[in-house]
């Protein structure tokens, strides 16, 4: 996608030093652009526990990098199974929710499995981690062409008034390596010239919708507008929204859906106002051996400081205030689940399909 006109992804290689992976940190977003560069496993494990980096598939992604520096500090170890071992069970500890993160992990460890020297142990990790990279971007430009359909088709029957679109966290480019998942059919549907508004939830307590979101959709030139987190319901009442889309950082085979906080409550008023409530996923966010979401999926809780402080700009200084009372105690989820019966369908990059295991797996044969 482009930022200042430029295009750009969220994680690469150091053009002049394969030995460093370099990442936005999406903490000083939307104000400041700040580049990171990561040299370690356990730097990369910081990253992601620090939400530096966030998203499923780019948590995947840098897991993927992590891996790969693993395995360079391995490749210098006496014992470098137990080394790598080691780096892939303290990434998967960073955040429990989002499958992408194991998967990314599991999958690298399983490629180095057959490495016979240290040079091929490391070349092995780098082209898997370029792999998992790749894979994400292509899956989300696939998930972006499915869901123009669902664009296009409304913007027919609307006779060309402007779709009017609400999403919540941010399932965007910053999400993913590229394109995004629930932001890439709002990417693809602007490219073509179709009228479009997005509705952004400020996704409470981050603010990823405000910060991240806004901030994503304003550099590609999309009409948006930044909500509060209780205010999709009053739209849909009154016919202000036409399409939910959402992202997942697990999805059980079965179709139910773990996402940002927030996430069901839209669901349940999209349910009662009769608007299609979408998920945007590619595969590497099924959880394959997971079938009941409400009692198998992890959810994530987080500090509570998260939920009591807010943050942002004032005079040109990042402040801190804290907006609760400083003895109360806060309860702070990350993630909740949407029942399947709740979802309309499921866009992922081999197309749309209902919210089922048998829709599910008509897609994906190899999994059922």
């Amino acid at each position: 996608m482009n930022v200042h006109g430029k295009p750009t992804r969220t994680i690469w290689l150091h053009p002049e030093n394969p030995a460093i992976v370099q990442i936005i940190d999406q903490r000083a977003l939307p104000h400041a652009w700040v580049i990171e560069d990561l040299l370690t496993a356990e730097q990369v494990a910081t990253a992601i526990l620090e939400m530096h980096v966030r998203g499923a598939g780019l948590i995947g992604a840098t897991a993927g990098f992590g891996m790969y520096l693993a395995a360079r500090e391995a490749a210098r170890s006496d014992n470098s199974a137990a080394s790598i071992h080691a780096a892939g069970q303290r990434l998967k500890s960073t955040r429990p929710t989002a499958v992408n993160l194991a998967w990314a992990v599991d999958r690298q460890e399983s490629a180095m499995a057959s490495a016979s020297s240290p040079g091929e142990l490391v070349s092995i990790a780098l082209s898997t981690a370029l792999e998992i990279a790749e894979e994400d971007a292509a899956s989300c430009r696939s998930i972006g062409g499915h869901g123009l359909a669902l664009i296009a088709e409304l913007s027919r029957s609307k006779g060309g008034a402007p779709v009017q679109i609400l999403t919540h966290c941010n399932a965007g480019w910053l999400a993913f390596v590229d394109y995004g998942s629930a932001t890439a059919p709002i990417y693809a549907a602007h490219d073509q010239g179709i009228p479009l508004h997005v509705w952004v939830d400020e996704t409470r307590p981050r603010s990823q919708g405000a910060k991240l979101t806004a901030w994503e959709l304003g550099q590609h030139g999309v009409p948006h507008t930044v909500i509060a987190d209780n205010t999709g319901g009053h739209l849909m009442q009154h016919g202000l929204v036409d399409l939910v889309i959402v992202g997942t950082d697990r999805t059980t085979r079965t179709g139910d859906v773990a996402n940002k906080i927030g996430t069901y409550l839209k669901a349940l008023a999209a349910h009662d106002n009769g608007i299609p409530f979408y998920v945007a996923l590619p595969s590497s966010s099924f959880d394959w051996k997971m079938r009941d979401g409400l009692k198998e999926i992890p959810i994530e809780e987080r500090g509570s400081e998260e939920v009591k402080y807010a943050d942002g700009m004032a005079d040109g200084r990042h402040l801190e205030v804290l907006v609760a009372p400083a003895d109360s105690p806060a309860a702070n989820f990350g993630f909740d689940v949407t029942p399947a019966r709740l979802v309309t369908g499921l866009i992922t990059e081999r197309g749309i399909c209902s919210a089922t295991e048998p829709g599910i797996t008509a897609l994906f044969p190899d999994k059922a």
